[in-house]
């Protein structure tokens, strides 16, 4: 982070806080996991713990509309015409131009699994880019810190 951009996010951290946004003591804006002082593998941690946990509960609820909508997701990205290798690649671009970053993180999550390389992870991020314009570049960082932090979580396992 440049040192202008520390600034603008020291002063709107200030003026959250002035107005009861945010608390007194929170962590500044637009930190990195690191930043924040997370462990490498913390947030992807948190991650796979909070969607285990909730998908849980959902199934509990045992509606039959949100039980197949769950099952046609899942299907989706089986083989067919396509293999499941590429729909993850594609679900990752997709998911980086509709800007959900919970939803960037789980097709991170099953490419590195899959096997894809950091630089067609890239380059499945550009299209997201060039098709979703700048709103998606937050997302763009959210994306490379996750790639990050899942190269940073198997460097350490191995």
């Amino acid at each position: 982070m440049s040192p202008g951009e520390r600034l603008i996010n020291a002063i709107t951290l200030e003026y959250y806080q002035r107005i009861g946004i945010l608390e007194k003591n929170a962590a500044p804006l637009h930190t990195t996991a690191t930043e924040r002082g997370e462990t490498m593998g913390n947030r992807l941690e948190e991650f796979r713990e909070y969607r285990t946990r909730m998908n849980d509960r959902i199934f509990k609820i045992d509606h039959l509309g949100i039980k197949r909508f769950f099952n046609l997701d899942t299907t989706a990205y089986n083989d067919g015409a396509l293999d499941g290798k590429t729909k993850e690649l594609l679900g990752l671009a997709a998911s980086a131009v509709l800007r959900c970053n919970d939803c960037i993180d789980y097709h991170l999550l099953q490419c590195v699994e899959a096997g894809w390389k950091d630089e067609e992870l890239y380059d499945a991020l550009n299209v997201s880019l060039i098709v979703g314009g700048s709103i998606v570049i937050p997302h763009l960082r959210h994306a490379v810190e996750t790639i990050d932090l899942l190269r940073a979580e198997k460097a350490g396992s191995e």
